[in-house]
């Protein structure tokens, strides 16, 4: 048995640069960090020849013969089949999926779907895939085998985790740099941020698609000023400047909301502006928009009204913290299923919270000598 997970990720700024048809001409960069909620995918040796997928989320289920056979557009198992077909093995699994967060949410759910797939198989296949390896291939699916109007920065998050500077360039060219800013100004980071859920957002292909068709037309000033902004969260970042952080990300979001008016609505804008008159600096919608995760940047001394006036609009909060491992083995345990393709190894992962603090008793003890 194979069990792998990867993270979903909060991206701060960029969003939209990260598009072939933005990048492709300009460059593009985003500013974005992953969080420990998960996707998992739980693997299991068939001896029939079949293939079978449920996933526990969209609450159906395939079982199938052939991979030729799977349906691959249209379908709500569309990624796992493009997947299977892509890699161009013949396996005969059980494949369970299960995430900590609904899709639609904004949080790069469907990108992380597919790097998990990919790096479960993979491993299972005994062909690693470097972290590069994985995103690329990931986006390619989306892209190229689906259609489906994605950028870069979802894949590429979900593949290597962390809080990272993304830069890509007009030839597709893509390189991670992790933001290695010291460990107290994470911390206050993350204690800075909120997030609350508004809904699922239903038409996020539609709202991509809009912002791709922007990217050529009279709202590239627009992503020019996106990606510069991206630049300035960076150095106020690295510079321990939070609260000049929070008014970036309070500028983005305005200049992201003039791509498409299908990025916000009513709801959000008023939730929007609670949130600043209770105390927030800054904020935006965490995916495509239309819905999904509204992020806040907000000082601790604000954040109880805060999550008061939400909580009187039964708007939830979802508690987070940041993650650095991207997509990782949890369990690769042949005892389990008698698989012989699979390797003992279990992996336990600490958060990095725990690794900042960890208590002193747990240090290696000097050898003592008999006195």
């Amino acid at each position: 048995m194979l069990i792998v997970r990867s993270p979903v990720r909060i991206s701060f700024g960029g969003g939209g640069t990260d598009l072939p048809a933005y990048y492709e001409e300009h460059g593009g960069v985003i500013l974005s960090t992953t969080i420990n909620k998960y996707f998992y995918t739980i693997l299991s040796q068939r001896n029939d020849g079949n293939i079978q997928i449920i996933s526990s989320d969209l609450r159906v289920m395939e079982n199938c013969d052939a991979l030729e056979k799977l349906p691959v557009k249209g379908s709500k198992l569309e990624l796992p089949f493009a997947v299977l077909q892509t890699l161009g093995h013949r396996v005969s699994v059980n494949l369970f999926l299960a995430s900590e967060i609904p899709p639609g949410t904004g949080l790069g759910s469907s990108a992380t779907v597919c790097v998990n797939l990919l790096k479960a198989l993979s491993t299972y296949l005994r062909f690693p895939m470097s972290k590069y390896e994985l995103a690329e291939r990931a986006f390619c699916i989306a892209h190229d085998v689906l259609g489906k109007p994605v950028g870069k920065q979802d894949e590429y998050a979900a593949a290597f985790g962390g809080l990272n500077f993304i830069t890509i360039a007009t030839d597709g060219t893509t390189s991670v740099e992790p933001l290695n800013i010291p460990a107290s100004i994470k911390r206050e980071l993350q204690h800075n941020l909120m997030l609350f859920f508004t809904g699922a957002a239903h038409d996020s292909w539609s709202i991509l698609r809009a912002q791709e068709n922007s990217s050529k037309g009279e709202s590239v000033e627009s992503l020019h000023q996106i990606r510069h902004l991206a630049h300035n969260m960076r150095r106020a970042l690295i510079a321990g400047e939070l609260n000049h952080f929070g008014r970036f990300l309070d500028e983005a979001w305005l200049t992201k909301k003039s791509l498409s008016s299908k990025i916000s609505n009513r709801m959000i804008d008023e939730l929007y502006a609670l949130a600043k008159a209770k105390g927030a600096l800054g904020g935006k919608i965490a995916g495509a928009g239309g819905g999904g995760f509204l992020l806040l940047y907000c000082e601790p001394p604000y954040q109880a009204a805060v999550r008061e006036a939400f909580a009187q609009r039964n708007v939830p909060e979802l508690r987070f913290e940041f993650e650095s491992d991207g997509a990782q083995v949890v369990t690769n345990d042949p005892f389990l299923d008698g698989d012989g393709e699979s390797g003992l190894r279990w992996t336990f992962m600490l958060s990095d919270l725990y690794r900042a603090n960890r208590p002193a008793v747990l240090a290696p003890r000097e050898p003592q000598t008999a006195a």
